[in-house]
């Protein structure tokens, strides 16, 4: 129990930042011995809860509007097209990922490595922004974005992090960014979520089902506490330290795997 409520709270502090939850989870997971690709998909959802919670009014003013505002029907469409790339390619690869990239701890580490250097680039050259609110993306950027979604699969790469460095290689602004990623995690996640559902639903005992009971919990508290001074802290200070955060992890988790210790 002690195990699921550290994890929870990993996941809820690293899901929305561009530093991949995934990997934290399983990397945190083995050094501790609670080794649970399920329990690890099947948290996240309190993290999106939590997004759903702080975006109440919005969600509810696009699905009021969606009989009568071109507005809301477009945000609707865009956030539809981004999510359609990765439910296809998760409902291909699933298996292979749970069960092949789960278990190296070196495709995480060349992950956060990689994932590091291409946020700096981004950084540095990305197109000056041409959209500054995430309402009005374009489709053909959503779908954009959405194919960037697809390389967070892999883990270590980071589902927030692909998509909002995707969306500012589209023109959009941080926080437009950021955002998008939020609302596009909706959906992705509640289909990763009822995908591990239907797959273990014979396999849930009390003991299991309490488990992913306190990391769910946990991990919409602290997703709570994170996303607005996350927020905050990209519109002062952008994606940078992140960047660095993430070479540096992963420079450390290789030379784990190396040396044995993970």
């Amino acid at each position: 129990m002690f195990s699921a409520a550290l994890l929870g709270i990993v996941q809820g502090l690293t899901e929305f930042l561009p530093v991949s939850s995934t990997a934290h989870l399983l990397v945190i997971g083995q050094l501790i011995g609670f080794h649970d690709p399920v329990f690890t998909v099947m948290i996240q959802l309190g993290s999106i809860f939590a997004v759903m919670w702080l975006y109440r009014s919005k969600i509810a003013a696009v699905i009021a509007g969606l009989a009568s505002t071109q507005e809301a029907r477009h945000f609707a469409l865009t956030i539809a097209v981004a999510t359609v790339p990765a439910l296809l390619a998760g409902a291909l690869l699933s298996d292979y990922i749970t069960s092949v990239l789960y278990d190296s701890p070196r495709v995480f580490a060349v992950a956060f490595i990689v994932g590091g250097i291409v946020m700096l680039l981004v950084e540095r050259f990305r197109p000056e922004p041409s959209v500054m609110d995430a309402d009005a993306t374009p489709l053909r950027r959503a779908l954009g974005i959405g194919l960037c979604q697809v390389l967070a699969l892999i883990p270590g790469v980071s589902r927030s992090g692909a998509t909002i460095v995707g969306g500012m290689v589209m023109g959009l602004d941080r926080p437009a960014a950021a955002e998008f990623s939020f609302f596009l995690a909706m959906p992705t996640m509640m289909a990763a979520f009822g995908h591990e559902l239907l797959q273990v639903r014979g396999e849930l005992s009390s003991a299991r089902a309490a488990e992913i009971s306190i990391g769910f919990l946990l991990a919409f508290v602290s997703s709570l506490v994170i996303i607005k001074p996350f927020l905050g802290f990209v519109r002062r200070s952008g994606f940078a330290p992140f960047a660095w955060y993430r070479i540096a992890v992963g420079a450390l988790l290789l030379m784990a795997v190396a040396r044995g210790w993970v």
